[in-house]
């Protein structure tokens, strides 16, 4: 997302830093005689004006074939893995994923949610189009709470909210805000139940926005690639939290990625 231009097109520097991604991997997948890759692309390639033009480039350059998911798509599959990491005596499932181009939210009780949507709220988008300095402004801050609540004002209206969803959080953003702000209980058997309160979140948005992003390192849990979207990711969350009156989430492990691979291990079976 941080090489998406004002005109909504992955710039040729970003063009150039996929392109070495790509080739890179691929060159580890040949060393280790890797049988099959599942490649798939998200919100940042899906929406980029340039979008079909990089995809052939790719297909030109590296052989590799990205399969675009849409927005539903990504939620579906992500919900799959948190189900399946959940079982099933968690019950109807509440799901919010921050990636870096969108926010995707799912509900049901089964392997594949009952409501699945995907609205343009990712944190590397939200520091691109509302963040603009380093630390943000109040203003700034402002704006992208307002434009957050106007959009999730939208998506609540598709979703049967009820208290006795288990709420969950995946992706990066969200374990590291939990890794911040969140707390780890033992589950039975010595696994551990990792938890993030709209008040721990609530608390640490305002002092995270006051530190610049190459200082933010130092905080537990923020990852380099990470410092640059965190604040914006903090802000989005709780905004999600308080648009679906969630007190607390659990963040789970599995994510996108995990879902790809078991829809495939069943197509295989």
């Amino acid at each position: 997302m941080r090489y998406i231009t004002p005109a909504g097109a992955v710039s040729d520097e970003g063009c150039a830093v996929i392109l070495d991604a790509i080739t890179a991997a691929m060159r580890v997948a040949d060393e280790e005689n890797i049988d099959e890759l599942l490649p798939f692309a998200t919100s940042a390639i899906r929406e980029a004006t340039n979008g079909p033009e990089l995809l052939e480039s790719i297909r030109a350059r590296t052989g590799v074939d990205l399969q675009v998911l849409s927005g539903g798509d990504e939620a579906r599959l992500t919900f799959l893995a948190v189900r399946r990491w959940l079982g099933w005596s968690s019950g109807r499932i509440l799901l919010l994923d921050i990636g870096g181009g969108s926010l995707e939210i799912a509900a049901g009780v089964d392997e594949y949610p009952d409501v699945a949507v995907s609205v343009p709220l990712g944190a590397g988008r939200s520091t691109i189009n509302f963040l603009h300095d380093d630390p943000p402004s109040e203003q700034q801050l402002d704006a992208l709470r307002n434009h957050a609540r106007a959009t999730l004002h939208e998506a609540v209206q598709q979703f049967e909210l009820s208290g006795d969803d288990h709420v969950i959080g995946t992706s990066k953003t969200i374990r590291s805000l939990a890794r911040l702000a969140g707390s780890t209980t033992s589950r039975p058997g010595g696994a551990e139940r990792v938890t993030l309160t709209q008040a721990g979140l609530t608390d640490w948005v305002p002092r995270l926005a006051r530190i610049p992003a190459d200082a933010r390192v130092a905080l537990p849990g923020i990852t380099a690639d990470r410092t640059f979207q965190i604040v914006a990711g903090s802000v989005v969350l709780r905004e999600a939290m308080r648009a679906f009156a969630v007190g607390e989430l659990e963040v789970c492990p599995w994510a996108l990625r995990e879902g790809i691979i078991l829809r495939y291990l069943d197509h295989l079976e």
